[in-house]
């Protein structure tokens, strides 16, 4: 049976080069734009080398459907480059039967491009909404869709094109990443007027930042464009160096005691973190040469290695004094994300009892070069099948390492191509999502879940204390999963992603879609907080 790949694409976004990289593969049949013709003929857009297109391609889309889409296939997979506006007056219940594939591209890189084939561009020509729409149509009949961005693409290719199979359930190739020069057979006979570029390259170009001003008479189109491509770029597979700063490779980490390099912060095969995730933690975020709410994250530390009968603990001025180490022998003052581990130690031997752990506890501080994860654009989640632990299992309010119940919610979430999973508690009310708070706003009133079966979270907490001290209604109530898809605006508090707004759940857009007035007004509150108060830095 062939697997069936479509690419919908955009213009000008390395979708040629794409095709060219499946073309290497052994196993692939690529297919250049079968539906171009037939969008020609339907739209009467003028296109360099239009009578040529029409001479040469089958003109009427529905029979490219029936007869050259799934015609019988010489080899196992079949690649097939389309354009997403190409989609024009066709019954799109052929995509039932596909693989489908969005690749995207910053219409700031993409529209200046465009312009040398379309002088006039719209819209339509841009394809973003055309993009999206399909995305929306994919996504709402629970059909999985893979979302590329251009310039992730183009970062690390190697990366990316791994992630796309591994989704697509092939094996990557390392021969995707090279071609010869020049044209391939399969080209369509526009190549001559679109191709120069992918003709002179031998793999995928690297991705540089435009240098020529944006052109100011496509601002308008650039503003018509953006919310699409922001829509699409926030399910993007993500390029494996995009993930961390760079500077992090050289990063020096406090392990047992001792500051040592990256490549050497390594804990014994016995140590108890790695024999049974017995271990709690903290993470901790550096504004401006403050340690923000170092006290109450050092607080609940110690209550939860109490919690788990550690024989000992750190005193408080000694991961103070590790933490400072670590942060000033990496010159971190600011944009810094810390995980504070504390392991019940080394164990005699391998077994459960901790009875075995007679070395002491250790602890590890991990300071990573991190801007809040999220940065500012919407998130897009999912509710999972696993369940929060109750109190009678696992009390989430024990800050431990054994995270197995949040990572399989996380896999979903990763699976369902959203950013992270919603967990509810054993009787189906919200709790929290695998790694964050929740709040929602409903009629100018704050609500969040009781921290019964969630982590009572310290930005939770700051939240809570803003909306006090600020007259803005707040309460903490049990929330059904339906109060969320109604409520105006939803949002998620954490260290590593700070007050994070929610564009839906379960693909129910939650109000308008847009970050709401209240997010906004604690987003900023919260801000403000962080560059007034925390502990701060003696160096």
């Amino acid at each position: 049976m062939t697997l069936r790949i479509h690419l919908w694409s955009g213009p000008r976004n390395v979708s040629t080069a794409l095709m060219y990289a499946f073309a290497q593969r052994a196993d692939t049949r690529v297919v250049d734009e079968p539906l171009y013709a037939h969008y020609l003929r339907v739209s009467g857009a003028v296109h360099p080398g239009r009578d040529a297109v029409l001479q040469a391609q089958e003109n009427d889309g529905r029979r490219v459907v029936r007869e050259q889409l799934f015609a019988p296939c010489d080899r196992p997979v079949q690649f097939v480059k389309q354009m997403a506006h190409h989609l024009v007056d066709l019954d799109r219940g052929f995509l039932r039967d596909c693989a489908n594939v969005i690749l995207t591209r910053d219409p700031r890189d993409m529209l200046p491009s465009l312009v040398n084939q379309v002088p006039e561009p719209t819209l339509r020509d841009a394809a973003y909404a055309v993009q999206t729409q399909l995305y929306r149509e994919l996504r709402a009949r629970n059909q999985p869709v893979v979302v590329l961005d251009a310039r992730e693409l183009l970062v690390d290719p190697r990366g990316v094109l791994a992630q796309l199979c591994a989704r697509l359930g092939i094996p990557f190739d390392e021969a995707m990443l090279s071609w010869k020069s020049g044209p391939r057979p399969e080209d369509g006979v526009w190549a001559p007027h679109w191709y120069h570029s992918v003709h002179r390259s031998t793999g995928f170009e690297r991705h540089e930042p435009k240098s020529a001003p944006f052109p100011a008479r496509l601002e308008a189109l650039y503003a018509e464009c953006q919310p699409h491509y922001e829509e699409l770029a926030a399910s993007a597979l993500r390029a494996r160096t995009r993930l961390s700063d760079p500077r992090n490779e050289h990063i020096w980490v406090h392990v047992g005691g001792k500051l040592v390099p990256r490549a050497e912060a390594k804990v014994s095969v016995f140590d108890s973190s790695v024999q049974g995730g017995d271990a709690c933690w903290e993470g901790l975020r550096v504004y401006d040469g403050r340690v923000f709410a170092l006290d109450a994250h050092l607080e609940r530390l110690e209550s939860s290695a109490k919690a788990l009968a550690f024989e000992s603990c750190p005193s408080r001025d000694a991961i103070r004094r590790a933490l400072f180490e670590t942060l000033e022998r990496n010159s971190m003052r600011d944009q810094a994300h810390v995980r504070l581990t504390l392991t019940r130690g080394e164990k005699l031997t391998s077994g459960m009892t901790p009875r075995n752990n007679v070395f002491g506890p250790c602890l590890i501080v991990l300071a990573e070069w991190k801007a809040p994860v999220f940065g500012t654009r919407m998130l897009e989640l999912v509710t999972s099948s696993w369940r929060r632990n109750p109190p009678m299992c696992v009390d989430s309010k024990i800050h431990h390492n054994n995270l197995i119940n949040n990572i399989l919610a996380k896999i979903e979430a990763d699976n369902a191509g959203v950013d992270d999973a919603v967990m509810l508690d054993i009787e189906g009310y919200v709790s929290e999502t695998n790694a964050t708070n929740l709040f929602l706003v409903r009629h100018g009133e704050v609500q969040t879940p009781f921290a019964d079966h969630c982590l009572p979270g310290i930005t939770r907490g700051v939240v809570l204390g803003l909306c006090a001290a600020n007259a803005i209604p707040c309460r903490e109530r049990r929330l059904s999963l339906t109060e969320f898809y109604a409520a105006d605006e939803v949002f998620t508090t954490g260290t590593m992603g700070e007050l994070a707004p929610v564009r839906a759940i379960d693909r129910r857009r939650i109000g308008d879609g847009t970050v709401g007035a209240t997010t906004r007004r604690l987003q900023a509150l919260f801000t403000d907080l962080t560059r007034r108060e925390g502990t701060p830095l003696p160096f």
